[in-house]
């Protein structure tokens, strides 16, 4: 079986697409996972293909990004508007890093919005493999009616419902055909001496050497060759599928580009797991594509026992004795699996670094609806987990509540329909709590004496401190200046836990950061002195101290790294202003073409507002990472506003 990913932005006719390629030849047999991702089987030239349907929602770029590593080629969707060529930046970014073959399909050229060398010099911003056209369409006033191949220098017009009829090459288009077929010439001559001396020598090389030369380029991922179409009208899609099957390689390349990038030998590769969901009363399913044959129910894969093996679309036993090479098939029982993963018959090695989801920047609170369904609740989300990567599930600080990161509002919605529908756990969410802090802004000296006497020994502990502030982000330090043994030295540790116990809960009400205690003096009893008392005096002491201190309360403020198409990073600056957060500057993006680095320091308590405010000023693309920077101190009616509720949340 060869198998190909289609993926692209939303709202550019993808599944479309896909349905009218698996239907050219009869009927195909489709399957839905929960999130969105299709698979298609179908007949074509009297081989097996797989078609993999990706969601277009930017919010579910992993699942595109794991179907990849699964696939022998993909074929980008993208839009005929050139304002639109930027939605398939993060998509042109994936597929070169993923090293997969690609033919870029114009679609819905039955709705022109704007030039075709307009749309592939836009796109061409963000690809550092040469876009270069294959066909171009014939016009009609407004209307597309047809296109002309630069290879064979053939005509087809449209015709609705049925095959496209060849024609001669329009007169009025000669003239751009004899320029896009040079041009296209010229790209391919740069991987083939000898049609560059061919073209040299000025003479005209046959049609089959240059196919010949432009299906080997493709197989060996040196261009992206650019197809047009309208998928909805079934224009363009017999063209567009004989390029998959001349042009893209089989599954054995596959093995080696795997191989190549995985700590796996190319002879151990036998399959690789590249999709999962959970499915109501029958649990974890995984999607597999073999590498090799063999794997059948029992077989050794991922280093233990392969569960059930099943049709992906009638999820019945596959009778067949085991998947052939290249074949897609489902397992359940198989829950060693992990996706996506590289798989030998003994092992499971991680999948290569650029099958790594878009940090998630949306965090929100999980609240089960019924009381019993708080511990089933965090086993579930760590199932989910182990299905979705573009999730990461923590604790709250403070609360221990189940704190989700999620790509964004739609993929947030996604995750609660899951926790319902499959397992039956309905969940509220709210934004977590900021993580606050408070701080001293001056020293203090405090004289505290512990003494309780309630028949028998009693506890005494006498001791002087003195409390400063440390550096920013110094931390609790302790140090002692005790003389003639006031304090006994087995004594002195349990001042400090005392002062450390104090650290948890200052003046305002919260954790206690860079403050510095020095035990000064003190007195103690032969009897009643204990390890408890000093304990106790050194906490008490502690808290009396910081009363004294000036109190500031402190906020947390993040690094950020916004990866934006480089269009976009201009805008950024009055949106970071507009939170308060300070623009360290942008640089390019190495490793990906048109894109730029943005960083910037935010307060904590923005990032929310952040993550809605560059999702609007880039539709959807710009994504952004988090790392704790520093607390810094926070003065006015703000402050007063977050103290006072904090207050009023711990008093009730």
């Amino acid at each position: 079986m060869r198998c190909f990913t289609v993926l692209g932005p939303s709202q550019t006719g993808k599944s479309t697409l896909v349905e009218k390629l698996g239907a050219l030849e009869g009927p195909a047999r489709k399957s839905a996972s929960p999130y969105g991702l299709n698979l298609i089987e179908f007949e074509f030239g009297k081989e097996a293909w797989c078609a993999i349907d990706t969601p277009g929602s930017g919010e579910a770029l992993a699942h595109a990004q794991h179907a990849l590593l699964a696939s022998d080629a993909c074929i980008l969707c993208v839009s005929p508007n050139p304002d639109e060529a930027v939605l398939a930046a993060p998509y042109l970014r994936v597929i070169e890093a993923s090293g997969t073959p690609c033919i870029l399909f114009v679609n819905r050229m039955d709705e022109p919005r704007g030039r075709l060398r307009d749309v592939v010099a836009a796109l061409q911003d963000y690809s550092n493999h040469t876009l270069i056209l294959r066909q171009i369409p014939i016009r009609e006033g407004d209307k597309i009616v047809g296109s002309c191949d630069l290879i064979s220098e053939r005509a087809w017009r449209y015709r609705e419902g049925q095959t496209s009829a060849l024609i001669e090459i329009p007169k009025d288009l000669i003239e751009r055909e004899h320029e896009a077929r040079a041009e296209l010439l010229e790209h391919l001559s740069e991987y083939d001496d000898w049609l560059l001396e061919e073209l040299i020598e000025d003479r005209e090389p046959a049609s089959d050497a240059v196919y010949a030369i432009s299906s080997r380029v493709l197989r060996e991922n040196r261009i992206v060759p650019v197809l047009v179409g309208a998928a909805s009208h079934s224009n363009g899609i017999m063209r567009l599928m004989k390029a998959l099957r001349h042009d893209a390689p089989k599954v054995d390349v596959l093995r080696k580009r795997l191989s190549a990038t995985g700590s796996i030998f190319e002879s151990a590769l036998v399959g690789v797991a590249f999709h999962a969901y959970h499915r109501q009363n029958v649990g974890k399913t995984v999607l597999v594509r073999a590498l090799d044959d063999g794997l059948k129910q029992g077989a050794l894969l991922g280093g233990a026992r392969l569960g059930p093996v099943q049709d992906p679309a009638t999820g019945r036993p596959i009778t067949a004795a085991a998947a052939a090479t290249g074949d897609v098939f489902a397992t359940v029982k198989s829950d060693h699996l992990i996706i996506p993963s590289l798989l030998s018959a003994d092992r499971s090695v991680d999948a290569p670094e650029w099958t790594t989801p878009p940090t998630p920047m949306l965090e929100r609170i999980l609240v089960p609806n019924s009381e019993r369904d708080e511990t089933k609740l965090s086993e579930t989300l760590a199932k989910l987990a182990e299905t979705d990567r573009g999730i990461k599930v923590m604790q709250e600080e403070g609360t221990g509540a189940q704190l989700i990161s999620a790509q964004g509002p739609v993929h947030l919605r996604d995750i609660a329909r899951t926790l319902s529908e499959v397992f039956h756990v309905d969940v509220t969410d709210r934004p977590p709590s900021p993580v606050y802090r408070e701080t001293i802004t001056r020293s203090s000296d405090v004289h505290y004496r512990h003494r309780k006497q309630t028949g028998g020994a009693g506890q005494f502990a006498d001791v002087k401190l003195s409390v400063h502030p440390n550096g920013r982000g110094a931390g609790f330090s302790f140090a002692e200046t005790v003389k003639g043994g006031a304090v006994p030295r087995n004594f002195i540790p349990a001042v400090e836990a005392g002062a450390r116990e104090a650290m948890e809960k200052g003046p305002l009400g919260l954790r206690v950061i860079d403050v510095g205690v020095t035990l000064t003096d003190g007195q103690h009893h032969s009897v009643d002195s204990s390890e408890f008392a000093f304990r106790a005096a050194g906490k008490m002491g502690v808290r009396d101290a910081l009363a004294q201190a000036s109190a500031v309360l402190m906020q947390p403020i993040f690094r950020v790294e916004i990866n934006i198409p480089s269009i976009y990073s201009g805008s950024l600056v009055p949106i970071v202003s507009s939170y308060k957060g300070q623009v360290l500057g942008f640089d390019r993006d190495e490793k990906a073409k048109g894109w730029d680095i943005f960083r910037a320091l935010i307060p904590g308590s923005s990032l929310d507002e952040l993550a809605r405010a560059l999702r609007s000023a880039t539709q959807g693309i710009g994504t952004f990472a988090k790392t704790f920077d520093h607390f810094e101190e926070l003065y006015g009616k703000e402050a007063d506003a977050i103290v006072s509720a904090y207050a009023h949340a711990t008093e009730h």
